[in-house]
């Protein structure tokens, strides 16, 4: 599996507010520190902030703020909101009997860990 670039960009912006949290911070400067274009770095944000992980602030002084503390969000919660659902296989039941579907237990295994490594990383973690 591999993220887009939504997940790495995305990563990328909310750890650099989260480096400045408390502090409100303009998209502006998120942008070129990061080197992330504006336009699409609203998008992202866009994203974030409907799963409640940042806040804007409108105005002059105006920007982008976490939602929480760092200690409270975690990369699992980050990704899927730009991502959606970590899956590596979408059956249509979960009682597969086709004898090709034997594999699933790999698929669905690498998925849980994943999902349970993103979600044990906060963004307290990564800006130590």
């Amino acid at each position: 599996m591999k993220f887009s670039t939504k997940a790495e960009y995305g990563l990328r912006a909310i750890v650099n507010l989260a480096d400045a949290y408390p502090e409100i911070k303009s998209l502006n400067d998120v942008s070129k520190e990061e080197k992330i274009s504006l336009k699409y770095l609203e998008r992202l944000m866009g994203d974030m902030r409907k799963k409640n992980l940042v806040v804007s602030q409108k105005g002059k002084m105006g920007g982008y703020v976490l939602a929480r503390e760092p200690k409270d969000i975690n990369a699992g919660e980050i990704v899927e909101a730009l991502e959606g659902p970590i899956e590596f296989m979408q059956c249509e039941s979960s009682q597969c009997t086709s004898k090709n579907c034997r594999p699933k237990k790999v698929w669905l295994t690498l998925g849980r860990q994943i999902r349970e490594t993103l979600k044990s990383i906060t963004l307290e973690d990564l800006i130590k």
